[in-house]
């Protein structure tokens, strides 16, 4: 746990001289694999501060997502990774709420090359997700993601796994 707070500090300094005109957050999720194994996900966020079609429906965004993720396993050793990816979001319009879906492909670097009964090959793996949630005023939001990595037969091992996730991000 204090290497997952020492990890979360470290990359909120870098994130936030990288991006002080932007709006950031703190993601915290919790989730689970088929197999049954909890996830822990810390992370950061970084709006890109771009918006496309936007009309009286909604608009295109992004952000900037980098994240810990602590896989606590119990058939075999826990594993760690680290994730950092682009995210596209459209945004439904909305005076305190706002809907949202996601989708982001990104990469990710695992501890193991076993999270629980599945061979994913190398450490090195392809992060894509899917989600979708609520945006509240004051930039508080909440979500349900679905998180699919594979390292898309780089190495002739790839089980690939998924988790399956609720989050929470605390405006910075």
């Amino acid at each position: 746990m204090k290497r997952l707070f020492c990890l979360a500090a470290i990359a909120a300094v870098v994130v936030g001289h990288s991006v002080s005109a932007q709006a950031a957050g703190l993601e915290f999720g919790v989730g689970s694999t088929s197999d049954s194994t909890m996830t822990y996900r810390l992370g950061l966020t970084s709006d890109w501060d771009k918006s496309w079609w936007q009309s009286d429906t909604g608009r295109l965004t992004g952000y900037w997502s980098g994240a810990y993720t602590y896989w606590d396993g119990d058939k075999r050793a826990s594993v760690s990774s680290l994730s950092f990816s682009p995210v596209f979001v459209y945004e439904f319009a909305g005076e305190k709420v706002k809907p949202y879906i996601e989708a982001g492909i990104g990469v990710a670097v695992f501890s193991r090359t076993r999270v629980e009964d599945n061979n994913i090959g190398q450490a090195f793996q392809f992060e894509d997700r899917l989600g979708f949630g609520l945006r509240f005023a004051g930039g508080h939001e909440v979500g349900i993601r679905a998180t699919h990595y594979s390292n898309a037969g780089i190495s002739s091992n790839n089980d690939g796994v998924e988790s399956y996730s609720l989050h929470y991000t605390l405006p910075l």
